[in-house]
């Protein structure tokens, strides 16, 4: 019925046979690509309608379908022969006998092989061992698929065709589908989420003269008619603010960004972002709606507040809430030269906590990342919580009171004028949303970008650039604002227990393949 595989023929043998089998197909008087199939249902909806009726149901009421897939499996008994059709997501058994479709087609489907696209027409019955099954009258072909799909699938050399040949990797594991149309309901709700509470959805440019709201590495292009450079979007965070100054008090946009970085299992150049501010608030009003949005959020994509990621149990019940010194303490691996709370708010605290940190690194060898002990106590502060205290925050933590270096667009804290007004939300030892008070004073603001710039003359490339059109909006006044970050392939990675960001990118970055190389392996 197919051709036989494995060690008796190459691929490329069984390309040049299915190529020979459309010759056939088409001698036989069939289109090999016809425009059109008049469907009327899929293996999905006969599952769900029909998977309850008994075999005495369907032989009473005879029920016709019309429906189209890819073969799947194929297993041939002489005048007959079972199948399975798949229309993406499930798959529906199909028996083709020849004195039921008559000569002409039981020659067609002779022809066809695993992986071809075909629409069948029939009515539904259970086979002997009780299987849902559509006795085909008639087969139509609607594509042949000249490269075998894979037999096995998996290893290290897989998980790169993986990505690299997304369609294959749809077509062959179920899984991976299913991840994707839980990101799709994932946007769907954050979109109806904002929407009821009179935030405006709005787009702002990817292609910017400057590249702003976050500290990171831009990629650049060139406009060829306008003569100048241009920077694929860092953050939309800036024109976002810009649209608060004009009126519109609730914005949000899901977005894509791109930045010039490098390349991990939480980290790719181009990747979504969910971005919302709201006028007249801060950064408590972002936190409590924050737990408002995740909690229903995994209550309506997973059906309860308790999701498995790896070996862990995430639960979305409760949200811890710690200041950056605070995590460092508790996480702090060494109870010996443990800091106390006080001790980190003196830049010679912090020294000496980064010097103690460093010596329990070269003790454990490679278990505990170094920090960089020439950093100013802010950035120190940071590098100390990035080593010491991020990967142990499990469970959904907002981590707050950040050092004003590392915030070049939030709000000075009143109190703390050396710490500013935002948290992070971390889940999984994964920075999940960022969010802050957005700093409105224009004199603030130009004085915050010449120290970027100070830190851009020393060779930071992520610091962030003065932008004079910024400052002019915040000088015709935007009022008390909060803005937050969520990062939409960090967070479907949790609700679909995937590893690496890449599992819930269809196509993301890859390295050219190598000259030579078979794309079909």
């Amino acid at each position: 019925m197919t051709e036989p595989t494995g060690p008796l023929l190459s691929e490329g043998d069984q390309i040049a046979q299915r190529r020979k089998k459309l010759e056939q197909i088409i001698a036989l008087g069939h289109a090999p690509y016809p425009s059109k199939f008049d469907w009327n249902t899929t293996a999905t909806e006969i599952l769900n309608t029909y998977g309850s009726f008994s075999k005495e149901q369907l032989e009473t009421t005879k029920i016709a379908v019309r429906l189209c897939g890819r073969l799947m499996t194929i297993r041939g008994h002489g005048k007959a022969a079972f199948a399975h059709l798949s229309d993406g997501a499930k798959r529906l058994q199909i028996y083709v006998r020849l004195d039921a479709v008559g000569e002409d087609n039981f020659k067609l489907f002779q022809l066809l092989d695993i992986g071809d696209l075909i629409g069948v027409e029939g009515y539904l019955f259970r086979t002997k061992t009780n299987e849902l099954t559509v006795h085909v009258e008639k087969c139509t072909l609607l594509a042949k698929a000249f490269l075998p799909l894979p037999e096995k699938w998996h290893g290290l050399s897989d998980v790169e065709i993986r990505y690299r040949q997304r369609y294959l990797d749809l077509i062959v594991t179920p899984e991976v589908r299913e991840a994707f149309v839980t990101r799709g309901r994932i946007i769907r709700f954050i979109r109806g989420f904002f929407d009821a509470r009179g935030y405006i959805e709005v787009e702002t440019p990817m292609m910017q003269p400057m590249a702003g709201g976050a500290l990171a590495r831009p990629f650049v292009t060139h406009h060829n008619a306008l003569d100048i450079d241009l920077y694929l979007r860092i953050a939309p965070e800036l024109y976002l603010k810009r649209l608060i100054v004009g009126g519109l008090n609730r914005v949000y946009e899901i977005n894509r960004n791109f930045r010039n970085e490098g390349i991990s299992t939480r980290h790719n150049p181009e990747f979504t972002m969910l971005e919302f501010y709201q006028a007249y608030s801060d950064y408590r009003d972002l936190m409590a709606l924050t737990e408002e949005l995740f909690r229903s959020l995994v209550q309506e994509v997973c059906g309860g507040l308790r999701v498995e990621y790896g070996d862990l149990e995430i639960s979305f019940e409760k949200f811890d809430c710690l200041t950056m010194r605070e995590a460092v303490v508790r996480f702090w691996k060494n109870p010996s030269n443990r800091p106390t709370l006080e001790s980190l708010r003196v830049e010679a605290g912090v020294r000496s906590a980064a010097n103690a940190h460093n010596q329990n690194a070269v003790a454990a060898g490679s278990a505990l990342e170094r920090v960089d002990e020439r950093l100013s106590a802010g950035p120190l502060l940071g590098a100390l919580f990035e080593a010491v205290a991020e990967k142990e925050l499990i469970q959904p933590a907002f981590i707050s009171e950040f050092p004003v270096e590392l915030s070049p667009l939030s709000k000075r804290n009143v109190d703390n004028p050396a710490m500013v007004d935002r948290f992070e939300l971390f889940i999984a030892g994964m920075e999940i949303a960022n969010a802050f008070s957005e700093l409105n004073d224009p004199l603030d603001q130009r004085d915050r970008f010449e120290q970027q710039l100070k830190q851009r003359e020393g060779g930071n490339e992520e610091a962030h650039r003065m932008d004079e059109d910024y400052i002019r909006a915040l000088s015709y006044g935007m009022p008390p604002t909060a803005g937050e970050g969520v990062g939409i392939d960090r967070l479907t990675m949790l609700l679909t227990n995937s590893k690496s960001i890449r599992d819930v990118i269809l196509f993301p970055l890859m390295r050219p393949e190598k000259k030579g190389s078979d794309s079909s392996e």
